[in-house]
């Protein structure tokens, strides 16, 4: 099974470049979701459940350390943050 990820960078050509990396044929990979910012992630962490969560240090809004500071998911395996 795909290890499923969610990729959240301000900045898209990081979020296309990343995505590519990911997309190698024997990576064994599914991007489920994208996001523009921390803010914007909340959401497809909790509707799409992935497995880990590539993230931008600096974004606007929400960024990386204060969207791993929020309160846990009640999701029952958390995703890894990266």
């Amino acid at each position: 099974m795909p290890m499923r990820c969610l990729l959240v960078d301000d900045e898209p050509l990081a979020r296309e470049r990343l995505r590519e990396l990911l997309d190698e044929p024997d990576a064994h990979v599914n991007v489920v979701a994208e996001a523009e910012g921390g803010k914007e992630a909340v959401s497809p962490i909790h509707a799409f459940e992935p497995d880990v969560v590539f993230l931008d240090v600096q974004m606007p809004v929400l960024d990386c350390l204060d969207l791993v500071a929020l309160p846990p998911t009640n999701l029952p395996d958390p995703p890894r943050i990266v």
